[in-house]
Parts: structure tokens; sequence; C-alpha cells
């Protein structure tokens, strides 16, 4: 759904066939601070609503914000195969971006014209009228695809930051006026800011700002004569930091080391999947968004962006891409002069490469300081509140086998082993006890079990968010749960999975319930590993099997993990040892760690 080129905003609509909203039902887009929306519409009860996932809401704050201008709303089947074949809208408007929404089918009634989205608090945040409901190409048969145009009922209101994430109309004018005094750092005197008008380079990331990133983007605002305009990308992963706040905060810290006038807009872009790599394929997207906050010129992160020449300073035309790019090329740092240059410029041999994501992680996890030369020490902090090293980063322990594999004993085992430390908060969260407390009244259906982890996954990660060790022990057997939970937490703190692989056999042998003997009998039904199935973990980061192992050693086993890992301080680290009996040391027992087998 497309409107006028360059239009600022979704507006209101107030047609019949577009549900009949009034102009009362199309509230300001700026309330004043502390006052309620405008009215909603009369008819929003009657409409069925949907929550969005974050990517989704993604979108939609892109859609009503004006940041994916011309869009109206969401692309039927004709547009998104015009997108996809010719980067191009139907009208022949260059777009590369395919906008789409995908539900659960059994979300929208499928007599339903009109659909209330909401924000993940319930919060009625727009309408969209369906145009076209259709099944994914090749997808998810429980999913279908929406189309149809989108009217802004309120602006999101919550989330870290929320002030920085202004409308586009609002930057485009900033950029477009007088430049305003940058306020300085603890109430120092301000700045004057950057040239007003003119050009604008701007730069969308991921990934924190080093002083490669600083000296690029001092060096290509200067050769433009540029104003900067920082996008940080909140809505997806981000790189080395564990959320979009912490990479918003390491952008801000990294802001006095640019020039002056800088400004600094987190957007809610999610990555978009392509064949070309992830940082190409993000391209298109990231030149609309940026043109549409006001930029002139786009910087690309990777050296290997090819395109046409357009201009006299190295500037790009790439498909798909509204504004000329500025590859940043291959640069390194020269110990000699101390400073970020060019390869070309620095005496081969000499130079020295930039951490990568996956080394900066490293360094950080085991709590060694950052280079100076390589991140300002303002930018150093906040990677280091960010990411702690894992001695003091939460973690969550999430014991799954079948009944009567162990798992309980060994996580109760590992508690004790861990209080006895008295180095880190530790909680228990063991299935039995949890099904009498967090999650009494749920049945043993498949939804009931996803929702059972979905809430141990919630509770682990709140543990974990303040630095405790969570353990958890239920059965677990699906791995879609597991891996919702393993997300869960990994957004604040770590995740081990740790699979007690112990034989079916010898956990019915164990039975002291007779459980097993019923469930084979037909006295019970959804008996895990009878008459239910258990999905095998093929990403654990630990195997134990307690058919050949003791309590004793499988406890050691995880501690062993644990310590060589970086979350807990070795023998040499602590006046106390940790293990409950040394070393594994059953010749016959197997323990596995991530993709490899290590025989005791």
């Amino acid at each position: 759904m497309v409107n006028g080129r360059g239009a600022p905003r979704v507006p209101c609509q107030e047609s019949r066939s577009e549900a009949q909203l009034t102009a009362q039902s199309c509230p300001p887009a700026s309330p004043p601070p502390g006052e309620a929306q405008s009215a909603l519409p009369a008819e929003l009860s009657g409409w069925p609503s949907c929550p969005l996932s974050e990517t989704q809401l993604g979108d939609l704050e892109l859609l009503t914000s004006g940041a994916f201008a011309p869009l109206r709303g969401y692309l039927d089947a004709g547009e998104a195969a015009t997108v996809a074949e010719y980067g191009t809208l139907p009208d022949g408007t260059s777009w590369a971006v395919p906008v789409t929404l995908d539900l659960a089918a059994d979300a929208v009634p499928a007599d339903a014209d009109h659909l209330v989205l909401q924000d993940q608090e319930g919060s009625p945040l727009a309408v969209l009228a369906i145009t076209e409901r259709r099944a994914l190409p090749g997808g998810d048969p429980g999913l279908i695809r929406l189309a149809g145009p989108v009217t802004a009922l309120r602006e999101p209101e919550h989330g870290p930051f929320r002030r920085l994430r202004r409308r586009p109309e609002d930057v485009r004018a900033e950029l477009a006026g007088p430049a305003a005094e940058v306020p300085g750092e603890s109430g120092s005197p301000g700045r004057p800011g950057g040239p007003s008008g003119g050009n604008v380079l701007a730069y969308a990331t991921r990934r924190p700002l080093n002083r490669r990133h600083i000296g690029q983007l001092r060096y290509y605002a200067s050769q433009l004569n540029a104003r900067l305009l920082i996008l940080p990308l909140v809505s997806g992963p981000s790189e080395v930091v564990p959320g979009p706040e912490a990479l918003v905060r390491t952008i801000l810290a990294a802001r006095p080391q640019l020039p002056a006038g800088t400004l600094v807009v987190p957007v809610p872009l999610a990555p978009r999947t392509g064949r070309r790599p992830a940082d190409a394929a993000d391209l298109p997207a990231q030149g609309i968004v940026a043109a549409a906050y006001g930029a002139t010129h786009l910087l690309a992160d990777s050296p290997d962006v090819t395109g046409l020449p357009s201009g006299p300073r190295g500037t790009l035309t790439l498909p798909g891409v509204p504004i000329p790019v500025i590859s940043a090329g291959e640069w390194a740092y020269d110990p000699r002069s101390e400073v970020w240059r060019p390869l070309a410029l620095i005496e081969p041999g000499a130079e020295r490469g930039e951490l990568t994501a996956s080394e900066l992680g490293a360094l950080l996890d085991s709590g060694a300081e950052v280079p100076a030369w390589f991140a300002p020490p303002s930018v150093a902090r906040e990677l280091r509140r960010a990411r702690p090293p894992r001695a003091e980063r939460g973690l969550a322990i999430f014991f799954t086998g079948l009944s009567g594999s162990g798992k309980s004993t060994i996580a109760r085992g590992l508690a004790d082993a861990l209080t006895e430390r008295g180095d880190r908060t530790v909680s228990l969260l063991d299935g039995d006890h949890v099904r009498q407390l967090l999650s009494a009244g749920l049945s043993f259906s498949r939804a009931d079990r996803d929702l059972n982890i979905a809430r141990i996954g919630y509770v682990a990660a709140e543990v974990a968010r303040h630095g405790g060790i969570a353990i958890c022990a239920p059965i677990a057997p699906y791995a879609q749960a597991r891996a919702a939970a393993r997300q869960m937490v990994s957004e604040v703190g770590d995740f081990l999975l740790v699979y007690v692989s112990t034989p079916v056999d010898v956990c019915a042998a164990r039975d002291r319930k007779g459980l097993y003997a019923k469930a084979r009998a037909g006295l019970i039904s959804g008996f895990t590993g009878v008459t239910d199935p258990y999905e095998e973990p093929r990403d654990a980061d630990l195997v134990l099997d307690t058919s050949a192992m003791t309590r004793p050693e499988a406890v050691d086993a995880v501690l062993k993990l644990l310590i060589t890992g970086g979350w807990l301080a070795g023998p040499d680290e602590s006046a106390e040892p940790a293990a409950s009996g040394g070393a594994p040391r059953a010749s016959g027992a197997m323990l596995r760690i991530g993709p490899s087998v290590r025989k005791l």
C-alpha cells in the first residue's frame, strides 16, 4: 500500500470503507506530555486484536512514523512480487524492502475485515484494514499473511530511550535548520553544533562504535562537509552487547568523540533476510530509512560494497538504495602514528587489525581491559557494564531429560555445591516444585507443557538479569520451547543447556511411583518417553548419562564446565575447592561438551 512519494506519515482515514474512522478516531501524532490520546474509535471494541512481536512492532512504527514512506500499509501479493522481481512498487517507485505481516492463522477470524494491532502489553497502536489474507508461499501452514493500509491510533509510549526515537519529519526539520548547541558532559558548557542544511551522512549500526568507526565518520563527514546522523538499529540482535539499550548507551558514550552537531536517533529496523551477506542485504532498508530521516549519504561499514560511481568523492549508487553510498574501505590502526587510517597509508606489516566481534566478546567475558587503541575509555566503560565478565554475569543452567533420568538429583547437588562456595547467588527451579507453585493447574498437553517452560524461562531470565544463577530441571521435551527459554535468558545473561541422556529403560527401572509401568499399560496418557515424544537436544552444551556416572561425578562435570567457561573461579582462584569430590574420575563415563565428546 503506497501513498504519495515522500509522505511524512500515515494519514488518518475517514472513509466508510476504512472502518468508518472519524476525525475523533485519528489522534494527533504527538499529544502533550502526560496527556492521553484522543478518543479511540467506537468500533474498536468489536474488532479482533492481536499483539505483535518486537520485529513486527518495529515495522509498524516505521510505517506509522513515515520512515517507510511512501508505504502506508503492508504489501499485498502483487506489490510484494513486484518488489521482489523488479525492486520497485507497482507505480514504478524504487523500493527494495518487502514489508509484510505474518500472524498465526487462528489469531485472526476468517471473516475479519479489520484488526487492531497491539503492543506486547495490549495497548492498541494501529488498525489494519484487511484487504488480502493469504497463505505463506511455501511457508508454515499455521501462518497467514495479511495486507492492507494501516491507520495509527497512538504513538508507542514505552521502552528505553523513547525520547530519542523521534519522528523523521522532526529530525529532517532539525537537520535543515540552524544546528543547535550540543550539550556538554556532566553539566559542562555546550559546544556549537555542526553545519546546518546541506549534506547529512548517516551510519546505521548494530554494533558499538570503536575508534575505527569514529575515525571514518569524522573523515567522511569532513570530506562531505556534512552533519552526522547515527542510527542505532534497536530491533533485532545487537553485536557484542546483549540488547538495544546497551547498544544505544555505547553509542552515546562515543558521541563526544564525533563532530559537533552529531544526532543519535535509535531506529526499530529489524534485519532483512536475503541471499546476499547480512550487511549487504540490510543496505537498501538502511538507505530508505536514512533518507526518510534526512540523510543525503549513507556510510556502509563493509569494505566489499560495490556499485556504480555516482560522485566525485567515491560515492556509489546501489540498486534499491535511494541515496549515494560511501564504502568505508579497509582501515587499520597505525601504531607508529597512533591513529586509525586507510590501510594503503600504513607501512605494510606495521598495521594492527580491528578486534572482531567474537574477539571483543571473549575479551569482555574474561574481564580483561579493552585496549585504548581500540575504543575510547568512555565506550570501554559502557562495554564492561553491558557485558560484565562471566564470573559476574547472570546464568541459567537448564537441565532437560526424561523422568527418572537424574536431572533433579544433579540440579540439587549442583545447587548445594554452589551454595557451599558462596560466590554466586543460586535459585533452584525444580520441575516438581514449579508444577506445584508457578504452574499449578496446568495439564500435560503440548500447549501447557510449552507454557510451563515459558514460565520457567521467564523466572530464570529475571534471576539472570540480576546476576544470579538459576538452575532449572524440567523435562522440557520440546525443542521449540527450550529454544524460546534460551532466547529469553540470553537477552539478559547466559544460558547453558545440560541434557541428561539416561536411557529410558534405566529411567523406568528407577521409577518409584510406577508411572512408566502405568503408561506402558495404557493406564495413563501423555507420559513423555512412552506415549508422548521427547525431542533429543541437538544444541546441548553438556550431555550427561547417569547410567554411567555417579551423582558427584555428574555435579563435578557441570562445575568443570562452569569453571572452564569462566562463570566460576577455579581452585587456584578461590580459597576453597569447588568440586564435590575432585575431578571426574570414572573411566567409563561419557561427557560431551558442545559438539565434542570426551571420555573421562
